[in-house]
């Protein structure tokens, strides 16, 4: 009896390491669909609030996880307006006033081009993956797809700002479809949508995101991807601060 449930552990226990691994391959290879070694995209950001609408136009490169350069394209008052990430610091160029900026520790919080997307975001986006413990806390179907539903709970050491990050994504191809960001109370800050899927590149991937506030009724961030290559010929040296005034 006793070696029988000594076995019986056994297999809970391996079962339990089997399920934070699956789920964390889950978590991969959603973050993974949206990404690549490098690439490139097009694509308009509309930021929609109680009184007024506004959409931005533009081309990024980005050579994961580490750099990042995104050109606005329009309108016409923002357009050569660029921000440069390179690992934990992030730059921007005003044109109007011919000055590049590097953005202070202070101002990382702030919204991004008026958006529900701050600084900070920028630089933390790629950390999901290896920066929570990831455990699969059910299986629904949203938006007719089968998906598992993934709790993320931060590291202790990991230096993000969100207390638990909730995810959906379908069983089938991996979209992520639906995310809900908690504060470390517990409380839901923000949810992020992705739907419209399209193939570009070889891929089918979600290409309509929308960021929803919970606190702001009516307001949110849409991205909606136009073109996206994947696994451009690009280096390092392409994310300078002197290419910010070149690219085009």
């Amino acid at each position: 009896m006793k070696k029988l449930n000594k076995v019986l552990i056994l297999i809970l226990l391996i079962s339990a390491v089997s399920v934070a691994q699956d789920a964390k391959e889950i978590i991969r290879k959603a973050d993974k669909l949206m990404k690549a070694n490098s690439s490139y995209a097009e694509m308009t950001m509309t930021v929609i609030k109680t009184d007024w609408t506004r959409t931005i136009g533009m081309k990024a490169w980005a050579l994961e996880p580490d750099y990042a350069l995104i050109y606005i394209t329009e309108p016409a008052r923002d357009k050569g307006s660029v921000t440069l990430k390179r690992k934990k610091e992030v730059w921007s160029w005003v044109p109007a006033a011919q000055k590049i900026i590097k953005i202070p520790p202070s101002m990382m919080l702030q919204s991004w081009m008026g958006s529900d997307f701050t600084n900070d975001d920028l630089v933390k986006e790629s950390s999901v993956v290896n920066d929570y413990t990831h455990k699969i806390i059910g299986e629904e179907k949203y938006k007719d797809y089968d998906c598992y539903k993934i709790e993320s709970i931060p590291k202790p050491d990991a230096g993000v700002v969100w207390g638990k990050l909730v995810t959906w994504i379908s069983k089938e191809n991996y979209f992520q479809l639906k995310t809900e960001f908690y504060d470390e109370d517990g409380y839901i800050v923000k949810t992020y949508y992705g739907s419209d899927i399209k193939e570009m590149d070889g891929r089918k991937i979600p290409t309509h995101w929308e960021m929803v506030p919970d606190d702001r009724p009516g307001e949110k961030t849409v991205f909606d991807y136009h073109d996206i290559k994947f696994n451009i010929d690009i280096n390092e040296s392409f994310f300078s601060e002197q290419n910010m005034k070149r690219v085009r």
